[in-house]
Parts: structure tokens; sequence; C-alpha cells
């Protein structure tokens, strides 16, 4: 309710030492008439001290009462040998006029009178302004004499701001020490008082000035640092090349929780020319909340890391960040046909100079000002606007986003208007499939038993395998495009448990897949009437059966799961690093040897036969769907069947593609042909083959024709 700037009471030092100049000259206008060379130049007029002190704190007060001008007291204190109050907590004394006649009738220090205890001249108005805040201001007042129940919680919390001249820390540690000891006894006194309120806490921030004739300073700065329960302090040093008001500046934005904006580019005719015009900057002060829509400071802005650093830097000459907007008329006049979010009040930092008073003027003739921000891609927004109302002027900060007026976005629009590729319609079913619903208690306890406890890992697991692998947009899937295709198997492979028929139907999907890519079709014929250009045929399988193998892993979890993915990774010919995989292809594998072990038992046998019943039963156990029909006629010799085998196992009894090998085969196991002639009267070579000898009649009599061979004339 009453913060620390609600009460602010300025301890000015009064001492000799603060009559001697100070590194600020007076300027000086002495007329337009050019000075000869031969013309001695004027000596510099340096300020006093406290000139220099008296103005900044002036200041101070100047930009605190143009953006507050109520709830905001603040009060002057001149201690030389005692503490003299200047002005009191009422509203009527609350201006700049009146401080300035007080300060005048104070003047200047004499340098001729040095008092004794000269550096602890201070100490009397640091009790006074302690005096002082114990005093109730109207507002207080108001609040502790009325009825209400929050009667008694006031909260007594302000500032003091001492301006003096101190050699070194421990003259500082002694104004400090002093100062927590008066409060302490001010608080005694209040207690048992009807007038006075106790303070709860004060902030005590000595600033340490430096003239130019003094010796070096010697005072170090301190951070806030807390002295006694109710006492925080912070020392600042000001060098003799310093600037007094521009620490004040950069104080005033921490205690009133204020915002620096600079707006540049601001037209303007040129003083000594009419005809032309220059572009200016002007700086104003304001609430520093008229920045939280460009500035990324909390979770839920719109502004982005980027964009802020491009506005933000770091004041030329000054100890504070200040945000950079750009002048830009505007379209319409009416400051009531946009959408502002916050509107505070402004005061220009440097009231005095030409450019500031144009602005001021301008606004308040009844115009308006936008403000652009740029943006980190090259372009811009109007994130506020000036403009007056009823003779005070104020920052409108602009909606940059949707208003709230309007319909909400549609999930299919993209930033920037563009229109997105989601799959919206999947993810509702996405969205009905893993729908929880309360569930009754069947105890009156709020604890969760064990058996809430199961279910909500079970769901969290289940949302968590049909996710694992979910596609968000259309063109990053092709799976999920396929659906008349698909349907089968990608209904069945997210289910709990997989029966029979339907891990035959899945089985069937990944042969029609298989045939359909050994028959060249198309995976995705293009369904808009542009043509545009996709990968390649071969790489649309690869992509499709990568995602398909992917999709079924994520949801593998029983057996059935297990041989749907089996069937999969047998027609694709690759291998799986799955344990549970490896332990079914092995069986597999064992199968297959077994089968061959009894084809070697029955060629041993003479009573056993390859038939075609046992040849059907083999083939039965080793062949896939995609393996060729049986043979009908003569099969081929045993020998045949496991050496083949033996080599290469894949091209028989795999459900791979077959090979040439495997149609030669079989075409030459339908049809008997006759035996080579070459081989019927070759002889036996030394590794136990026949060796048939090629153009063995070549060169005989009759030139290499055999007997059967046509003559010339015939």
């Amino acid at each position: 309710m009453f913060p620390a700037n609600h009460k602010t009471v300025f301890v000015l030092d009064h001492t000799p030492q603060f009559g001697s100049s100070y590194d600020s000259v007076v300027e000086l206008d002495v007329g337009n008439k050019p000075r000869g060379v031969s013309m001695i130049p004027l000596s510099p007029i340096y300020k006093s001290l406290w000139t220099a002190s008296v103005e900044s704190a002036l200041e101070y007060c100047r930009v605190v009462w143009d953006l507050f001008p109520e709830r905001k007291y603040i009060r002057f204190v001149v201690s030389d040998i005692q503490g003299h109050v200047l002005n009191s907590w009422s509203p009527s004394q609350q201006n700049l006029a009146y401080i300035q006649n007080q300060l005048g009738m104070i003047g200047v220090p004499n340098i001729a009178t040095r008092p004794v205890h000269a550096e602890n001249s201070v100490v009397p108005g640091l009790q006074a302004a302690v005096d002082s805040i114990c005093q109730c201001t109207d507002i207080q007042h108001e609040r502790r004499t009325s009825l209400s129940e929050n009667a008694s919680k006031i909260l007594n919390r302000s500032r003091v701001i001492c301006i003096t001249s101190q050699r070194d820390n421990q003259s500082i540690k002694h104004l400090q020490d002093s100062f927590a000891k008066f409060v302490s006894q001010a608080n005694k006194k209040a207690a048992n008082s009807d007038t006075l309120i106790p303070i709860n806490h004060c902030h005590l921030v000595i600033l340490n000035v430096t003239s130019r004739n003094n010796e070096p300073c010697l005072v170090n700065p301190v951070p806030p640092t807390d002295i006694s329960s109710t006492v925080t302090s912070e020392v600042h040093a000001v060098l003799p090349n310093g600037n007094i008001a521009v620490k004040l500046s950069h104080l005033i934005l921490q205690h009133y929780d204020l915002a620096s904006t600079t707006v540049t580019n601001i037209p303007m005719k040129e003083e000594q020319n009419a005809s032309s015009s220059a572009n200016y900057d002007v700086e104003i002060f304001h609430l520093s909340e008229a920045h939280a829509s460009i500035l990324k400071e909390e979770g839920y802005l719109r502004g982005s890391a980027q964009d802020t650093a491009l506005v933000k830097t770091l004041r030329e000459g000054r100890e504070y960040d200040t945000v950079t907007l750009k002048w830009c008329t505007p379209k319409a006049s009416a400051a009531e046909m946009h959408h502002c979010t916050a509107m505070h009040r402004i005061t220009p930092v440097d009231v005095n100079s030409r450019p500031s008073s144009c602005l001021i003027n301008f606004l308040l003739n009844g115009r308006s000002v936008m403000l652009e921000m740029p943006r980190k891609n090259g372009g811009k927004v109007s994130s506020h606007m000036l403009a007056a109302h009823g003779g005070e002027i104020f920052v409108h900060t602009l909606g940059t986003s949707r208003s709230v007026l309007e319909d909400p976005p549609s999930i299919s629009e993209g930033p920037g208007g563009r229109v997105t590729d989601y799959r919206i319609t999947d993810f509702g079913q996405l969205m009905k499939k893993n729908k929880l619903l309360p569930l009754k208690r069947k105890r009156n306890d709020d604890s969760l038993s064990k058996d809430d406890v199961s279910n909500l890992d079970r769901m969290r697991q289940r949302l968590e395998r049909f996710t694992k692998h979910w596609p968000i947009t259309i063109s990053s899937t092709s799976v999920f495009n396929l659906r008349p295709d698909l349907d089968p198997l990608l209904n069945a492979i997210v289910k709990e448990t997989i029966s029979e028929e339907e891990v035959v139907q899945c089985k069937q999907v990944i042969l029609n897949l298989v045939a359909q890519e050994s028959r060249n079709e198309p995976l995705q014929p293009s369904q808009s009437g542009q043509r545009t250009k996709g990968p390649k045929r071969d790489e649309q399988y690869r992509q499709m059966f990568a995602e398909l193998e992917t999709l079924i892993r994520s949801h593998c979890r029983t057996d059935q799961h297990t041989a749907v993915l089996n069937c999969l990774l047998d027609c694709r010919n690759r291998s799986d690093d799955d344990p549970k995989v490896k332990l079914e292809r092995k069986d597999d594998k064992v199968e297959l040897d077994q089968a061959l072990r009894e084809l070697d038992q029955m060629a041993a046998s003479p009573s056993a036969s390859v038939n075609g019943q046992r040849v059907s039963v083999i083939r039965a156990t080793t062949d896939s769907p995609m393996s060729p029909p049986p043979m009908s006629g003569t099969s081929l010799p045993l020998s045949s069947i496991r050496g083949q085998a033996r080599t290469n196992t894949h091209s028989i009894y795999s459900s791979g593609h077959r090979t040439v090998l495997d149609f030669l085969i079989s075409s030459d196991s339908k049809a008997n042909r006759p035996e080579f002639h070459g081989l019927l009267n070759s002889d036996v070579g030394p590794n136990g083959n026949k060796v048939a000898k090629l153009y063995a009649h070549l060169n005989s009599q009759d030139g290499g024709r055999g007997d059967n061979s046509m003559n010339e004339g015939e």
C-alpha cells in the first residue's frame, strides 16, 4: 500500500565546502556579435557544488511529480549546524515553485566560515529527516483514523537521499550508524505518541560528491546493505568530473520503476534555416510497464531476445539502458482508433532542449505520434503511440498481436498467415483414443489407491507409446497418407493385443506393399493438379518402409506384434537388433536345419523317397507366401535341393525376392532336357568330373566337319 517511494526526503549538505566550485561550466550567451581575433576569450564560469546539488535534486522532483501527480511526496532538509526543514507533507507545498523559493532564501554556503566539526554537520539534517518520516501524510492519516480493520496495518516505509561530501569510508560509516540510531530512537518515541507513526523500513542513499579543489575521493561505492532491521544503506561516489544529475537519473529509474524511451528520427526544421529540416532525438521517462509487450521479461510475453537486443541499448553518457523507437506519422489522428493495452504518463528528460519543446508542443496541439519498433528480420511494427489527453501527454502501448475482440486463430493457420498441413483429423482421433474418464473412488479419503496409481501409470505408458512416432504434418509422413491400403495394419498395431486373424491381415498388407514395389507402381499418386518434383520411386518406398518399421517397433509389445515386425524384416531382408526378434529368427533357422537333416536321412534310407507329400510338408514349414507354387512333374534331385539350400538358403526358403538363379532352377526342373552331346562321349578329368573337348574334329581331314555335315553342293 505504501512503498518506499511514497515518502522521500532530500538531505542537502550546506557546509562551507559546498560553496567551492564544481566541474560544471555555466553556459553564457554573449550575443551574436562576432568576436575578433584579438579578443581575449572569457574564462569559464563554474557552478558551485551547492548549485549542482540543488539543480539535480529539483530535476529529480520534476520527473516524479510529472509522472505521479498524487501519492508521491518529497521533502527537503538543509543541514549545516542544524537541520532546516523547507516543506511539509501537505500537497500545497509539494511543487517546484515552493521548493525553489525556500532554497533561494537559504542561499549558497559561505566558504569563509568553517564551523567546528564541519564534516559531521550533515548529521543534524539526518535526524530532522527521520523526524519528518515519522509524521503522517494525508493519505496515511486518513487511513490510520478510519474505522476499518486495516487501520492498524499501515506500513511506514520511506527513502532518504543524502547529498554530502565526506573524506573517507570511516566518515560514511559514522553517518550510517548515526542514522540507524536516530531511527531506533524515533520508533520508541512514536510508539508512545498518537500523532507519530513508527518507521517500518527506511532506505538511506548517500551520494558522496567531490569538488574540484578538494583532495582525491577516498570513499568507495557500497551496494545496498542492511545496517539494521529497519535501515538499508547504499553509497554512490560522484567524482569531480562526474555529474550528479546523471547519477540521480539512474537512481530515479530504480526508485520508481521507470524506463527510458528515445524517440528517434523526429523531422524538425532548423532554427537558423527554416527551409531545411533535420532529424532529432528526444528521450522520455515513463513507467517500465509500457515496455512489457516488447521486452522479454516474462515467459508469456511476445517479445523475442533478438528484437529486444535490437531496440534496447545503453544510453550514451548515461548509466542505464534506453529503448529506441522510430518516429512515424500516423494515418489516423484519433487515438481511440487504435487497440491500446496500457497507457502511462511521460516526461522529457531534457525539458529545456528545443527538440523536447517542439515534440511537447506538437502533441499538446492535438496531434499523435506512432512509434515503430524494428524487427530482426528487417520488418517493423507500430508498438507505441504518443498522444495528449486533457493537457497531459501519455504513451500508449499498442497490441502487436491479435486482439481479444477478434476470433481465435485456426489451428491450421501458421505464423504470418501461412496455412500449414497439420494432421488435424488424425490428432482428433488420437485424443479420442487416449481420453481419460474419472473413476469412482472406493474409499472416502482423498488419497490415491494402488489401483489408481497403476491406472495412471498404464495410461501414461499408453500415451507415450502412441506419441513415440506420430508425425505432426502431412508432408512429414508417408505411411499415414496411405490410409485406404494400410488401415488394417494401422488400426491393429496400436491395440494392446492382436488376434491371429489381425496378424494375417497385417502380413497381407506388408506383402501387398512388397508386390506393389516389385511391379514398380507409384507409392503416392499426386492428388493435386500441379506437377511437383518429389523423391524417386525407390526412395519413396525406402522412406515408407523405414517409417513403417519405426511405427511397428514403437507398438511392439506382444508376440503377435513381433510376428508382424518379423514379416516386415523378412520381406525387406533386414537384420534386427532386438533380442526377442533375434530369438524368433534363430528358432526359424533351427527348424530349417532340422528339415535339412531329415532330408539327409531320407536320402540315405533306401525305402525313403522324396515324394510330393513329403516335399509339400517341408515347403509348408519353410516357404513364405511369396514362394512359387509347388512344382508338378519331375522334381529336383535331393542333392540339388540340399546343395542349393546350404549355399543359398535365401533363394528358395526365404520370403525375399526370387533371383535369376531361382527362376532358372524352377524352369529347369519343369522340362526334361537331353544331356549335352559333348558330355556323353567325354573323358573323366583329373578331378573326377567329365571334360568335354570343344571342336574335337577341327584338325581332321574333312576340315572339322562331322559325318553328318552337309556337302557343299547339297
